[in-house]
């Protein structure tokens, strides 16, 4: 199986943490997601253990709320002695709404607005990420007008080409987040945000991309962020506490993909980070990193049921399922990969391929194209794997179609953590 938490029972029938996922569409209907708390633990828990041996004192990973925002993963991560990453005042306001202390969480965003940024002051959000200087003068002032301190990152743009998709390449010089670094503008940023009167620089922030399976993209980041930050050093006297590294890594939509080791990147991370300081004589500063899709992602599947079933040529046969692009916009925005199982026909041989569609009125409404399959029938169950991040939160209404509930499964136990919108919720704020 692709991840450690599927199974297949006695019956033949897909399980996820130990559950039935036939018996699960009984239950809760489809499409329906489904996510796995003990496997997001399990992964929370890699992360902490790996910062605490390896990274220095002070360091903490933060969940990229991005991934996946609902009220029931604050909790998890609290527990779990994770930060928080958001990128709104909606993603706030969540976190807040579970009990995610404000002072673990991190704002970021390209163009907060001014509102968004009084209102994160004033709830004492921990840490704003300031992606600009006019951004810089907005909390300076909003600060001031609360009477507080404001913690600030600077987010650079280190110049680095992961080589992973362009459409989630954040670290290049040609980006719109961050202030570059290459062409001199990030030196003005410093020297801007130090002259501040109501913001305390904590240090730096940096964002290469997604979906990186090695060491090296971020070891590079260290490079380039290092030289910087002994250059700032040296010219405007101030040594940074913190640098944060974004998030990125990758995890298993196939089997083409390759297993990601949380703990071996993060020892490199670390032995690579020393090299540096001692070669520089630079305090240690504390990294920061914002995991998302690698804790949420391969810990949750949708369930489909196969509605009609058309051949269409020699060629192309569809499965047209209960769902589409509305619930999992991935493969129309990206052409992103999804290993896709017929829940009770596992064993199977896979002897057929398909294309499977969505029921939006859109030709283009396509989960994934050339799935081998068993011969598949009206009514079986499909289920795509590695869905937990970015699917439900990058999920719409479009064709005026609720969008499903989510359960949470513990030691095989299932819960609902998102109820399904129902169509009073589609019209509630019409008039």
């Amino acid at each position: 199986m692709l991840h450690s938490n599927l199974s297949v029972n006695n019956k033949g029938n897909l399980c996820i943490c130990g559950a039935d996922c036939v018996e699960l569409a009984k239950e809760f209907g489809t499409p329906l997601y489904v996510l796995d708390e003990n496997y997001i633990r399990d992964r929370c828990h890699e992360y902490t253990e790996s910062f605490k041996r390896y990274l220095p004192t002070g360091s903490m990973p933060l969940y990229a709320s991005k991934a996946l925002c609902i009220k029931a993963i604050y909790p998890i991560l609290l527990e779990e002695d994770f930060g928080a990453d958001v990128v709104s005042s909606g993603e706030l306001y969540t976190a807040l709404a579970a009990g995610f202390p404000a002072e673990r969480v991190f704002f970021h965003g390209d163009n907060k607005l001014p509102e968004e940024l009084d209102y994160a002051i004033s709830k004492g959000v921990g840490c704003i990420v300031a992606d600009n200087i006019d951004e810089l003068k907005i909390i300076d002032m909003l600060a001031s007008r609360h009477n507080v301190r404001q913690r600030v990152l600077l987010r650079l743009t280190p110049g680095i080409d992961p080589h992973t998709f362009d459409a989630v390449n954040t670290g290049t010089l040609n980006c719109q987040f961050g202030v570059a670094i290459e062409s001199g503008q990030a030196e003005v940023f410093v020297a801007e945000a130090l002259k501040c009167k109501n913001i305390d620089v904590l240090g730096f922030h940096c964002h290469i991309g997604s979906q990186i399976f090695s060491p090296e993209p971020f070891t590079m980041a260290l490079d380039i962020m290092l030289d910087f930050m002994v250059r700032i050093r040296e010219s405007m006297g101030y040594t940074a506490s913190i640098l944060n590294l974004g998030g990125g890594y990758g995890i298993r939509y196939t089997e083409a993909d390759p297993i990601m080791d949380i703990y071996g990147c993060i020892e490199k991370t670390g032995e690579h980070l020393k090299m540096l300081c001692d070669r520089f004589d630079y305090p240690l500063p504390a990294i920061f990193k914002e995991p998302g899709r690698s804790i949420v992602a391969d810990a949750g599947l949708t369930l489909y049921t196969a509605g009609y079933i058309k051949k269409v040529s020699d060629n192309t046969n569809f499965i047209i399922v209960d769902g589409g692009m509305a619930d999992n916009p991935r493969y129309v925005l990206y052409a992103s990969p999804y290993t896709i199982i017929n829940v009770s026909r596992c064993e199977e041989k896979a002897d057929q391929v398909y294309t499977i569609a969505g029921r939006s009125c859109e030709t283009g409404d396509l989960i994934q194209e050339n799935v081998p399959l068993p011969e598949t029938r009206s009514g079986d169950l499909l289920a795509v794997l590695s869905t937990g991040a970015y699917n439900y939160s990058m999920s719409s209404n479009y064709n005026r179609f609720p969008k499903p509930p989510m359960i949470m499964l513990k030691d095989g136990r299932a819960r609902v953590v998102v109820k399904k919108e129902t169509f009073e919720d589609l019209i509630r704020n019409d008039l």
